[in-house]
């Protein structure tokens, strides 16, 4: 299934045409938040204080943001929300680590 059609929501029949849709849209959105996280660890080192890692405005605005992304594609922005709300903890918790690792000097 290429991109586009990832986007084009499918009529399906039966579980297993649902199933394989969500399969697909699942190897796409793992792609997603490897290189999301990519990004997340070059602001690790990018960043020179560990107190400049929580940026709570940016967290609201990001939040505000995919709710109002999802709103407009009728889609429940709830989800959304707390799916970034958990991304961003999980995302938080990685660059503080990738910070401080970096700061010791190990290795991957």
């Amino acid at each position: 299934m290429d991109a586009d059609t990832l986007l084009t929501v499918q009529h399906c029949e039966t579980m297993v045409q649902v199933r394989s849709c969500i399969d697909a849209i699942d190897e796409q959105v793992v792609a997603l938040l490897a290189a999301r996280s990519a990004y997340i660890a070059q602001a690790a080192r990018i960043k020179k204080h560990a107190d400049q890692i929580v940026d709570l405005e940016r967290v609201e605005y990001i939040v505000h943001r995919v709710r109002d992304a999802m709103a407009a594609r009728a889609a429940p922005p709830d989800i959304a929300e707390v799916t970034y709300r958990s991304l961003i903890g999980a995302s938080i918790a990685f660059e503080q680590q990738e910070f401080a690792r970096l700061r010791a000097g190990e290795r991957p």
